[in-house]
This record gives structure tokens, C-alpha cells and sequence, in this order.
């Protein structure tokens, strides 16, 4: 095989628990995650024996050198196997950068996708989890091709059982993003100087365990995270449009991940038209919304 092409989706908290701080600097979380029918597209070619790995990308500001998450995913898996053939990655970027949408996660698990399909070699489903967990928090969660759990600092994985799972996919959401975004490290610096902010574990834990239980519960009663309290101190922004939603419109938007990215469920006749125009009323032109669904 010289050529892979892959999707690379992107991905939305629909519950995000942060718990307390690790004595490993990292925080504990409780988070249901579903992956988007939107995202990027990666494509991977062969190049010339020790070459290494290159990458380029189309949308201008994503780096491209070692400290893309797909060049050090290109790392590890020549740690992992030895395998030392050249490759060639090329990214097309639609997930917006700094929006707490998983984007370079993602992209670091399309390119393990990808270097196992082109070198031949399948890594064992621990040794994955392992690469994916020293790449990034989120990376271990775009290995299952369904909603899940993520708990500790997101390496620890339960795929959704199938029922409660049924509930989400399919689900149509717009998303929506302001032209900046907000760096995760600051977000959880900031929840970690407001302790009284965190989540309590036991009764997160007892909520999720009720939703998925509650064949009733619908998608919407899941949606919480603790971050938008920090995150909405600061960029006022963020709840101000969400109260305007719904106020005008009937949703109830939530922010995703650390943010700026934020979500909405939309019924079967929501006008997404009108939706869009009060988003890029209150927050510009500039504006990202992307109408998709939970795959």
C-alpha cells in the first residue's frame, strides 16, 4: 500500500466532571465523549526508505514541524516497531484550532491509523492505548468508533453500552466557535486555583450511572462541565450567546472541553439559518458554526 487516506474526526464533551488534581500535576475527570460526523482528512504516502516523516497542511497557522501531534505520533511508532519507512502526511484542516474539539488528538490516532496500514504492522489494542495516552489525554478516546466514558486523565476508556449509546448517535448539533480560543492549560490552572470548583466523583459517577440506566433520559440531561466556569469568568462572550440561544431559539448550549467551541442539540425543525445568524450577530462574521451529528 503507498497511499492511505483517512478522516479524522472531531470530537464534543457532552459531560465534562473535573474531579480534583493529581499528585502528577494531571487532573481527574468523568467525561461522556462522542465523536462528530465532521473533522479532517489525512492523508499519508510512502517516501524513500529513512526518510522520516513530513508533514504539510493547508490551512495556514497549524505547525508543521515536531510539534504537531502527528509527527510525534510518527515517533512513537517507530519507537514501537521499528519501523523506518518514510512517509509523507498531508492535512486537510477544518476542526479550529484552540476549540476544545479534540483536532490534534485525533489526527495523532489517523496517523497511527495510517502508519499501520502502510507499514503492515498492527499494534495490540494495549500497546495503542499506551502511544495514544503518552501523546495527549484526548488521544486514546478516537480509538473506539463510538461514544464513551473517559475517566482518570482520559487514558481510562469504556466504550457507551449499546443502549445508551443509541440515544446519541445520529443526534444533530451545531457547533459554534469564536475567532479565538482558549488554551487548556490555562483553563485547568485556573479551575486548579478555584478548588471549590471541582466536581464531586461520587455523585458525577451516580448521575452517569442514572442516565444510563434511564432508557427515557435523553441526551440533553447529560450536559454539564466544570471548566465553563473558569473559562466563562474570563471571555464573557461565551455565556452571553449561550443565554441568547435560549432565550431566542429554545437550545440549550454547553461549551466543549476547555472550549471556546460550544454545542447545541437541534430538534428535527430547528432552523439552523436562524441559529447561525444569531451567532455571527453576537460574535462576527468570523464566526466557525458547522451544523453535523454524533456519529
Amino acid at each position: 500500500m503507498d497511499s492511505v487516506t483517512i478522516f479524522s474526526p472531531a470530537k464534543i464533551n457532552l459531560s465534562l466532571a473535573i474531579t480534583g488534581r493529581r499528585a502528577d500535576g494531571f487532573h481527574e475527570l468523568v467525561s461522556v465523549v462522542a465523536q462528530l460526523g465532521f473533522g479532517d482528512t489525512l492523508r499519508a504516502e510512502r517516501a524513500d526508505e529513512g526518510a522520516g516523516a513530513t508533514l504539510s497542511c493547508d490551512a495556514p497557522g497549524v505547525p508543521t514541524d515536531g510539534t504537531n501531534l502527528i509527527l510525534r505520533a510518527a515517533e512513537k511508532f517507530a519507537e514501537a516497531t521499528g519501523w523506518r519507512g518514510g512517509v509523507r502526511f498531508s492535512l486537510e484542516k477544518r476542526i479550529p484550532v484552540g476549540a476544545g474539539l479534540g483536532g490534534g488528538s485525533s489526527n495523532a490516532v489517523a496517523a497511527l491509523r495510517t502508519l499501520e496500514r502502510l507499514s503492515g504492522i498492527a499494534l495490540d489494542a494495549a500497546r495503542r492505548l499506551e502511544i495514544a495516552a503518552a501523546l495527549g489525554s484526548d488521544c486514546p478516546l478516537f480509538w473506539h468508533d463510538a461514544p464513551v466514558v473517559m475517566r482518570g486523565r482520559g487514558e481510562r476508556i469504556e466504550v457507551l453500552p449499546a443502549g445508551a449509546a443509541a440515544r446519541l448517535r445520529g443526534r444533530r448539533v451545531l457547533v459554534f466557535k469564536p475567532d479565538f480560543g482558549v488554551a487548556t492549560a490555562w483553563a485547568y490552572q485556573a479551575l486548579a486555583a478555584r478548588p471549590e470548583w471541582y466536581a464531586d466523583a461520587a455523585a458525577e459517577e451516580a448521575r452517569l450511572a442514572a442516565w444510563i440506566a434511564d432508557a427515557a433520559a435523553p441526551a440533553e440531561s447529560l450536559l454539564a462541565n466544570t471548566l465553563e466556569r473558569p473559562v466563562f469568568d474570563k471571555w464573557i462572550a461565551l455565556p452571553a450567546l449561550l443565554a441568547r440561544l435560549r432565550e431566542r431559539h429554545g437550545v440549550e448550549a454547553r461549551m466543549s472541553g476547555s472550549g471556546s467551541a460550544c454545542f447545541a442539540f437541534l430538534a428535527a425543525d430547528a432552523n439552523v439559518a436562524e441559529a447561525t445568524a444569531t451567532i455571527r450577530a453576537a460574535w462576527g462574521e468570523t464566526a466557525f458554526v458547522q451544523a453535523t451529528a454524533l456519529a
